[in-house]
C-alpha cells in the first residue's frame, strides 16, 4: 500500500514565493532533490494530481508529474537537482516541463530519450512585420486562408518543398545552412536561431532508413496536435528596450508565430533509440524507477549514436520551420502585394523546447560540462552569454512562449538568476491541465471554433475534431505560467501577443 497524501506532502517544502523543494526519499533512489515552480493559481493542479494518485492507491493511470520529476532525480550522473517549470504535466518518462543536467565527465552519467521527447526540437519561431492590426483587419480571413493554402497542415500532410534523398541527408547534417544554400532562407535568418540553426554533432548515418522515409515527405509541414501558425498582434510591451532590439516597437504590430518540430522523423529517432537503450541498460546494469526512463551511458555507443541522431533530427526541425517561414513569406506577399523584405518579415528568434545539449554551467562553484535535457522547457540565456546573437547581447536571449489556441503568447528574456538556478531554462507554454482524452469527452469542436470566431479570430483547421484536444480549457493559464517564471526571476516578461488568425492541423 502506498503512502497517504498527507504522508507524501511532508516531503514537499515551500522554499520561496513560487518555488517548492521535494526532499530525497519521496521516491526510492533519489540522488538529488527536486525543485518545481508554481504560483498560487497553479499549485492546486500539482497537489490535486498527487492527491488523486494517492487515492487510487498507485494503480492505473499516469504517474503524477512530481513523481516523474523525482524518478529523474534518481538517474545516474544527474547534478544538483531535477527541475520542473510551472507548465509541468505528466509525460513519457520525464514530466513535460522537466529540466535535468548530467555531468559529461562522470562515466556513469546517462542520456535519456524521454528527457527530450518524441518530437525532437519541437520549437517556436517568431517573425515580425511592419504591418499593423488595422492593415490586416480587413484581410484577416484572406491571410489565414493564404497561410492554410501555402503551408501543408494536418496529420498526413505532404511537404511541397522539393526534397530528394540527397537533400534530406544534407538537411540532416547542415540544418539551416541547407535552407540558405537552397534559397529558402535569408542570410540573417540563422543569426536569430538557437545554435544558429545547426547542431554540429549531427550524423545522418545514425538516423534509420525508416526515420528518413518518414521525414522525406514531411519537409515544410506543420503537422497536427498543438502545432500551429498564428497571426498575432502586439498587445503589451513590458520591456521597451529589449522589445526594440527585437524590432518590436509598437502596440498593434503584426507578427507570425510558427510552432512545429521534427515530425515523424524525430518520433522515429526516439522510438529507435528507446529500443536500443533497453538492451544497453541490461548490459550495463542501469536500474531506473520507471521503465519509460530508458537510458544509456552518455559515452556508450548507444548514447553517442542517439545524440548524433537527435542532433540530425533537431537540424531537420530547424529546416522544417525555415521552410514554413519561406512559405509564410510567400503567403503574406501574395495577400499584401509587397515583397517579404518590404514587409520586414525578419526572424525575431527561433527556440527549441525538446532537446538535450552539451553546455557549460557553474555547479557548486565549479564550471562543468553538462548534458542538459530540456523537455517542454526553453533555453533562456542571460545578457552577455557568448551563445546568443550579438543583437541580444545586452538584453538577454529572447524566449518564445506559445499560448493555447486563441489565447495570448509571450516573449520573455533570459536572466542571470535563471542561469544559476535552472541551468538557463524557463517554461515553454501553457502546459496541459487535462488529458487529450478528457478534452475530447468534455468539449465539442463546434463550440470551440465558434468561441474563437466570436473573439474575432480567423481560424483554419485541417482536422476539426482534433481542435477539442487543443481548446484553451484543456490547458493551464499561460499568463499564470509566465508570471510564475517572472516572479521567480528565471526569465523576464518582455512582450505579450494576442492572436487574430490561427492555422492548425
Amino acid at each position: 500500500m502506498g503512502r497517504s497524501f498527507d504522508e507524501e506532502a511532508k516531503f514537499i517544502e515551500q522554499k520561496g514565493v513560487v518555488e517548492y523543494v521535494i526532499r530525497q526519499g519521496f521516491v526510492p533512489n533519489m540522488r538529488v532533490p527536486a525543485h518545481f515552480y508554481v504560483n498560487d493559481k497553479l499549485k492546486h493542479l500539482v497537489f490535486e494530481e498527487l492527491q488523486q494518485f494517492c487515492a487510487r492507491g498507485d494503480v492505473g493511470g499516469f504517474l503524477p508529474a512530481v513523481k516523474q520529476l523525482c524518478n529523474v532525480a534518481g538517474l545516474p550522473g544527474i547534478v544538483e537537482k531535477s527541475i520542473a517549470l510551472p507548465d509541468m504535466h505528466s509525460g513519457y518518462g520525464f514530466a513535460i516541463g522537466n529540466v535535468a543536467a548530467f555531468d559529461m565527465d562522470d562515466p556513469e552519467a546517462v542520456v535519456s530519450p524521454g528527457g527530450v521527447g518524441f518530437d525532437i526540437n519541437c520549437g517556436v519561431r517568431l517573425l515580425r512585420t511592419n504591418l499593423t492590426e488595422a492593415d490586416v483587419d480587413s484581410k484577416k480571413e484572406e491571410l489565414a486562408q493564404a497561410l492554410f493554402d501555402h503551408i501543408p497542415v494536418g496529420v498526413g500532410s505532404q511537404g511541397i518543398i522539393p526534397t530528394t534523398a540527397k537533400d534530406l541527408e544534407d538537411a540532416l547534417e547542415m540544418g539551416m545552412d541547407w535552407s540558405l544554400r537552397e534559397g529558402y532562407a535569408w542570410a540573417e535568418d540563422k543569426e536569430h536561431c538557437e545554435e544558429y540553426g545547426r547542431l554540429l554533432s549531427a550524423d545522418p548515418t545514425k538516423v534509420s532508413q525508416r526515420a528518413k522515409k518518414r521525414g522525406l515527405s514531411q519537409m515544410g509541414t506543420l503537422g497536427a496536435g498543438n502545432h500551429y501558425a498564428e497571426i498575432q498582434v502586439v498587445d503589451e510591451i513590458f520591456d521597451k528596450h529589449a522589445a526594440r532590439k527585437m524590432g518590436i516597437d509598437r502596440i498593434g504590430q503584426v507578427c507570425l508565430m510558427i510552432h512545429s518540430g521534427s515530425r515523424g522523423l524525430g518520433h522515429q529517432v526516439a522510438t529507435d533509440a528507446l529500443t536500443q537503450m533497453e538492451s544497453a541498460m541490461a548490459r550495463d546494469n542501469i536500474a531506473t524507477n520507471d521503465r519509460q526512463l530508458a537510458c544509456a551511458r552518455i559515452l556508450s555507443r548507444e548514447g553517442q549514436d542517439y545524440l548524433a541522431a537527435m542532433a540530425a533530427a533537431a537540424n531537420y526541425a530547424f529546416v522544417n520551420r525555415q521552410s514554413m517561414t519561406f512559405l509564410a513569406r510567400q503567403a503574406f506577399a501574395k495577400v499584401f502585394g509587397r515583397s517579404p523584405d518590404d514587409l520586414d518579415m525578419h526572424v525575431v528568434y527561433d527556440v527549441s523546447h525538446n532537446i538535450a545539449k552539451v553546455e557549460e554551467h557553474m555547479v557548486e562553484g565549479k564550471l562543468k560540462r553538462l548534458l542538459v535535457h530540456r523537455k517542454g522547457a526553453t533555453r533562456a540565456f542571460p545578457p552577455h552569454h557568448p551563445l546568443i546573437p550579438v543583437d541580444y547581447q545586452l538584453t538577454g536571449q529572447p524566449v518564445l512562449i506559445g499560448g493555447t489556441m486563441g489565447t495570448c503568447s509571450y516573449v520573455l528574456t533570459g536572466t542571470e538568476r535563471g542561469m544559476a538556478e535552472t541551468f538557463g531554462s524557463t517554461c515553454h507554454g501553457a502546459g496541459r491541465a487535462q488529458s487529450r482524452n478528457k478534452s475530447r469527452n468534455k468539449l465539442g469542436y463546434e463550440q470551440v471554433l465558434e468561441a474563437l470566431k466570436t473573439r474575432g479570430i480567423a481560424i483554419r483547421v485541417a482536422s476539426p475534431k482534433l481542435v477539442m484536444e487543443e481548446a484553451p480549457e484543456s490547458y493551464k493559464d499561460v499568463t499564470a505560467v509566465v508570471d510564475t517564471c517572472h516572479q521567480a526571476g528565471i526569465s523576464r516578461k518582455c512582450v505579450k501577443l494576442r492572436p487574430i488568425g490561427v492555422v492548425k492541423g
